[in-house]
């Protein structure tokens, strides 16, 4: 999804302030009773928009309400969380907020859709791409609202944007006393954290905070981490008034295809739970002169380049990484890199989601990718001081820096262990499903 608008450049910060959960919704939290792996998965997956929709949206009564959202924002009828709430006239719905790629999603990557009515609802949609904190506080008074709902699929990923528009959403509904409200869904790459933490030199649009780069935790699990961690140092006024209305039913260790639930694309480069599993990994290419497979069929599930050949997937392979096959392939991008250009290289065919490990299958890829010559990093005229795009996706130069020494995977790798066991700690405390 990156390429992407700057949002914030802010600090981490260690104080606590308590999350609001309304004890209406809190009970239907999954994993407070400690369920066993394995149970909460299928058809009894139940959204948090779908349960605030069974009680007729009593959660929003009697307020003037704006709502962030996209596509994804779905009931499991596929019917949007919009189109259902404009239909209650008891409910007073005040505008609509867009992130990258539009409300409707017809924008693509790094673009938006300009305001405009929607012709459905006759509702005024703004675009909130890029907003900061001060845009968006601006946008939501122009609205006129005091409750922001928040319902977009994200994918579990630092670099992947809707959790930057969440964060500058929350600290604009903080500045203006409105209340904040997530409507929950399933993380679909599951509960494992891995990979580097950003450091607050590299934050950019693409990790406007320090968190580690596979978080492992939902949207509203990250909120209540966002609102006791962060929100505290960002200025001043400390928590924001949250309500999270979790999901019901499902098990943090399942992953998308195991959810029952309809999977609507986050992006449109995103457009299977496939494409999900692999991205917080494959993402890494967007850095690279490697074709990450925009323009095909299987973004980023294809990598290739026109001077890689088929000893890369043979390398690949050789490694025998767990949960995952690499297939020699041929593709010809439509656009992005090397558009019209045949480019050698593999797709990627995970054989068990439990045991890939995204962040370290795509180490193993740049590590083999590097031994090419005409191999190199994405730089940006337009950041002098950091030009390299992999620091701002990984965090740091340190990933950089450690492939073109030539290190090799389990070393690179190993460098950030321990703070994803800090990370760990710290989220325990934010996270519902157990």
């Amino acid at each position: 999804m990156p390429s992407r608008r700057s949002l914030l450049a802010a600090g981490t910060a260690a104080a606590l302030a308590a999350p609001l959960v309304s004890p209406a919704t809190a009970h239907a939290a999954p994993g407070h009773s400690g369920r066993s792996r394995g149970q909460g998965r299928g058809q009894g997956v139940v959204p948090g928009a779908d349960v605030a929709a069974a009680r007729n949206w009593s959660v929003l009564r009697g307020r003037r309400v704006g709502v962030i959202s996209n596509p994804t924002g779905v009931l499991r009828d596929t019917g949007h969380i919009v189109d259902s709430m404009a239909a209650h006239r008891d409910l007073e719905i005040v505008g609509v907020f867009g992130p990258e790629h539009g409300f409707r999603g017809s924008a693509q990557a790094g673009e938006s859709e300009p305001e405009f009515t929607d012709p459905r609802t006759g509702l005024t949609v703004y675009d909130a791409y890029g907003a900061n904190a001060t845009k968006l506080a601006e946008l939501f008074t122009k609205a006129g609202a005091d409750t922001i709902v928040f319902d977009i699929q994200d994918v579990g990923v630092r670099y992947y944007t809707y959790i930057w528009t969440m964060y500058s959403a929350m600290v604009a509904a903080r500045s203006i006393g409105a209340r904040f409200v997530v409507l929950d869904r399933p993380n679909p790459i599951g509960r494992r954290a891995d990979g580097p933490l950003m450091t607050e030199e590299f934050t950019s649009g693409v990790g406007a905070e320090v968190i580690i780069q596979q978080h492992g935790m939902t949207v509203g699990e990250l909120a209540r981490y966002f609102n006791g961690e962060l929100l505290p140092k960002e200025g001043s006024g400390g928590a924001v008034e949250l309500e999270v209305v979790p999901v019901e039913g499902w098990d943090p260790y399942s992953t998308a295809h195991e959810h029952g639930l309809p999977w609507v694309p986050p992006s449109p480069n995103m457009p299977t739970p496939d494409t999900a599993v692999v991205y917080a990994g494959t993402g890494y290419f967007e850095g690279t002169n490697l074709s990450e497979g925009r323009g095909t069929t299987r973004p980023f599930e294809f990598i290739g380049a026109p001077y890689l050949d088929h000893h890369y997937g043979d390398r690949l392979n050789a490694r025998k990484l767990p949960g995952v096959r690499f297939r020699e392939s041929y593709f010809v991008p439509t656009f992005g890199k090397h558009s019209g250009v045949t480019c050698a290289g593999v797709q990627i065919h995970v054989t068990d989601q439990h045991r890939h490990r995204p962040i370290t299958t795509a180490v193993a890829m740049l590590v083999e990718a590097r031994r090419y010559t005409d191999f190199a990093w994405r730089q940006d005229s337009w950041d002098a001081k950091r030009p390299f795009w992999i620091d701002k996706l990984s965090g740091s130069p340190r990933l950089r820096e450690m492939i073109d020494a030539g290190k090799d995977v389990d070393e690179i790798t190993a460098a950030w262990d321990d703070e994803v066991r800090t990370f760990e700690r710290t989220r325990r405390a934010y996270l519902f499903y157990r």
